[in-house]
């Protein structure tokens, strides 16, 4: 009999460098996850889930449960048209979206599957055009310094290049080249079209994270604008997800440092018929970003509603925070919150378990979610202390 009270400590949404992370590699996510009493793990790469087997084996062989998760980018073309923001700060009408809880062995509608390739590969596309617009500012610069497509992918991604890795490239060449700490900073000054760097050359993340906003967001010198053809509807990912066995699930950006939602997200009120309209019966968060109060207030009103909570750090900046959950300032999740937590990847874990079963999950084809909730919360809360005593020997 498995205890129904204990509340286990989750981390639902992890990014790997399989589309860019904190994490030198998978396992290391594990290593961090025992250290920090982890009990349940999730992947969440954008859009690729090549990552599976790897995430699978080695919770497998810490007795760490894996949720197989993934992530998309979408576009609200009628919100981008009003300039309300959705989840996405600074882009009107853009939208990251999750799917929780994926089929294991991954498995998708083979023409579905071709329309994710095509976005993946147009991605990379523009990818390849960055790098163009970073090589002709570095000869103009007269560097000597030259940015490789296959390099960065092969040496610094796994297939999938993301401006992350582009970032990582320039700083990378630059301390290659420069070995003085003036000299990088004159180097940067003139990168950045005279405006001297604020980031600590020998501040790693934060050096990365400014070559990013400076060089390759929208403004930026090396700049290269999405094609929004290539943005697929939230109707589309929602089929996409549910076609491969996924619980649709929509991560809120919530307040930002100032206590500031965006338009799409400001009344909670309005932010649930919204993702009603849509069958959304699952949220996410991650909670470092979010202040305490505001955090719980918003996941409680959620959680009576019925919904599904999930918790996460993401880690898809070079900062290596610790794996476990907590607030804005580092302020440690309540018990209240890390219940809602449990009980929200309880119910992913059960979803997953009755999937590999070939038995109905969480979500049928229409989208639409059955009300037994609790049954399973209880559900998986057996099969996450199952496999936590089973390790792979």
């Amino acid at each position: 009999m498995y205890p129904e009270t204990e509340v286990l400590n989750v981390n639902a949404h992890v990014h790997t460098p399989y589309s860019f992370s904190a994490f030198n590699d998978i396992p290391q996510i594990f290593l961090m996850a025992v250290q920090e009493n982890i009990a349940v793990a999730g992947i969440n790469d954008f859009f690729i889930t090549e990552g599976y087997n790897t995430f699978h084996d080695e919770a497998l062989k810490h007795g760490v449960f894996p949720l197989f998760n993934i992530e998309f980018i979408g576009l609200l073309k009628k919100e981008q048209q009003q300039n309300i923001r959705i989840n996405d700060p600074n882009n009107p009408g853009r939208c990251y979206f999750c799917g929780k809880g994926l089929d294991y062995p991954f498995g998708m509608d083979p023409k579905l599957k071709d329309k994710l390739t095509g976005i993946i590969s147009q991605g990379q596309v523009q990818m390849h055009a960055m790098i163009d617009k970073l090589n002709l500012i570095f000869g103009q610069m007269n560097t000597g310094i030259t940015l490789d497509f296959n390099h960065i992918r092969t040496h610094l991604a796994k297939n999938l290049v993301r401006e992350r890795h582009l970032a990582k490239a320039v700083r990378l060449a630059v301390m290659d080249k420069y070995t003085d700490p003036g000299q990088r900073i004159a180097f940067l000054t003139e990168l950045y079209g005279s405006q001297p760097p604020r980031a600590s050359v020998n501040d790693v993340p934060a050096m990365e994270n400014e070559i990013r906003a400076n060089l390759l967001k929208s403004g930026g010198r090396a700049f290269v604008e999405e094609d929004e053809s290539t943005f697929l509807s939230l109707d589309e990912i929602i089929r996409m997800i549910i076609n491969a066995g996924g619980i649709p699930c929509y991560p809120v950006l919530l307040d930002d440092k100032n206590g500031n939602y965006t338009e799409f997200e400001e009344s909670a009120e309005d932010l649930l018929a919204e993702l009603t309209k849509y069958r959304i019966n699952c949220i996410e968060l991650i909670p470092g970003r979010n202040d305490a109060t505001h955090l719980e207030k918003f996941a409680e009103y959620f959680h009576i509603k019925g919904f599904i909570i999930l918790l996460g750090t993401e880690h898809n900046t070079p900062d290596l925070i610790p794996i476990t959950c907590d607030t804005r300032g580092k302020v440690p999740l309540s018990e209240k919150m890390k219940r809602i937590s449990y009980e929200g990847a309880c119910v992913v874990a059960a979803h997953q378990y009755l999937r590999a079963r070939n038995q109905q999950g969480y979500v049928i084809a229409s989208g639409l979610l059955p009300t037994e909730r609790n049954y399973f919360i209880r559900l998986g809360n057996a099969v996450i202390h199952y496999h936590k005593q089973y390790k792979k020997s």
